[in-house]
This record gives structure tokens, sequence and C-alpha cells, in this order.
């Protein structure tokens, strides 16, 4: 396997230089419980509260890592969700393509790569959800802001390779829209991503953790096919208070 070097020169204060993390899958899948949500929308709340007490669950990170996409197609109702972006609103129409999710909609769950429709009548299971085949481990080295990442499974001929920075703690005070007057809190929000090509091995310069007033940050990793948003591996965890 080559090793991928992708160097973008800016630096990563968040983290001392003596500073080394490592995040470890083994070698079961760890799903991915997505969110996909908007501070416009008046019926995602609830989900976004469901999400948040994930932070309180045994086997986060472990067992599963949840992540909140905001979508900006609800951006028109009077209030444009500050943490919105169109590639996460592409990211649920790309599912919407595959036979795992049947359409686009907020508040929409996909979890371990299938909608879960089910938050609907029975919330509180959502683990039941959660699928862990052997598929290989994917581990990540994290020293200052120089990451090395590694995966022992299969790959497709054109795999991807997902980096996020998560942000914890979030307040909004929203001013207009469905929710205008409203305070909303928000957990695991996607605060920047990126995807790389990947054949199983590649080292990169991270880009500084947005400060967006988070209380904690949280890095997430997963890889999955090039042509497909259905994650095959993930792994991922806190950055260290400072």
């Amino acid at each position: 396997m080559r090793t991928l070097t992708i160097l973008i020169l800016l630096s990563l204060p968040a983290l001392a230089s003596a500073d080394t993390l490592t995040f470890s899958s083994g070698p079961e899948q760890v799903p991915l419980v997505e969110l996909y949500t908007s501070q416009g929308c008046s019926s995602c709340p609830p989900a976004d509260a469901l999400l948040s007490r994930l932070a309180d669950e045994p086997g986060l990170f472990h067992d599963f890592i949840p992540v909140a996409f905001h979508v900006d197609y609800w951006d028109y109702l009077g209030w444009q969700d500050p943490y919105a972006r169109p590639a996460f609103s592409q990211r649920q129409r790309d599912y919407a393509r595959t036979p795992a999710v049947g359409s686009v909609y907020t508040p929409g769950w996909v979890v371990a790569g299938r909608e879960w429709r089910g938050y609907f009548r029975h919330p509180a299971q959502w683990r039941s959800q959660l699928q862990h085949p052997t598929v290989g481990t994917l581990s990540a080295t994290l020293n200052a802001a120089h990451l090395r990442v590694q995966f022992s499974g299969e790959l497709p001929a054109h795999g991807q390779l997902h980096l996020a920075w998560l942000g914890n703690g979030l307040s909004t005070p929203v001013a207009g829209g469905e929710n205008g007057g409203r305070t909303l809190r928000n957990d695991f929000v996607v605060l920047y991503s990126q995807a790389l090509p990947f054949d199983g091995e590649t080292s990169l310069t991270l880009p500084p953790v947005p400060q967006r007033d988070q209380q904690r940050t949280a890095l997430v990793l997963w890889v999955s096919p090039t042509d497909s948003p259905i994650p095959i591996q993930a792994t991922g965890g806190y950055l260290p208070d400072h």
C-alpha cells in the first residue's frame, strides 16, 4: 500500500505538540448514528435531544458514533442554520439514491448505513439498529496536527477516508423560523468535514479545530466506497480538555 501524504499548511492549536492520541475501532464495525437535522425544523429539537443523550450512553465511540449533519434545505423558512452545509444535504440525497434510505426529510436517522424510521414510535430502541459485523480495524494516531490512519480490512478499488470535527455543547438563540424565540442546544454537530482518497493507509496534517464556542470537540474518522455514503468502519473520540 502506498502512503498518501496531504499537507494542509495550517496549525492545530488545540493540541500541544507533546500530546499523542490513539483511536482504534477494533475489528468489529463501529456504526455511525447519523442524524440529519435543522434548526429551522420544528420537529427536530426532540431528535437533537435524543442524540445529545447518547453522550451518556455506554459504548460511546466504541460501539457507536453519533454524528449530526445539519442540512440547509429549510433555511428559506426564516432562519439560516449556522451549522448547515450544502454538502450535508447532498450526503442525505446520496443516501436516498441507495436502497438503504427511502427519502429525504428531517429529522432523518441513518443507523449503521440504513434508514431508521422507528424513531417516530420507539425512539428508545435505537440500539436495536446497531450492527457489528467483522470488517477490519480502523486506527489513527494523532500527534499535534499530524494524523496517521490505517485500515486492516478490505476496501473497494476506490475508497474514501472521511474526517470530521464534531462540536458538543453548542447553544444557539434562534431569532426566526419555526423555532424562533427558542434557544437550541446541539451536540455531535459536524463543524468541518473532508473526504480524501484512501487505499488503506495515509498520513496527513489536519486543519485547525473550528472554534464555535463548543464545550467539547471530537475527531471522527470513517471509511466508505467512493460511490456510496454507507460507512464501512469508523473510529474517533474526544480531544483532551485543556
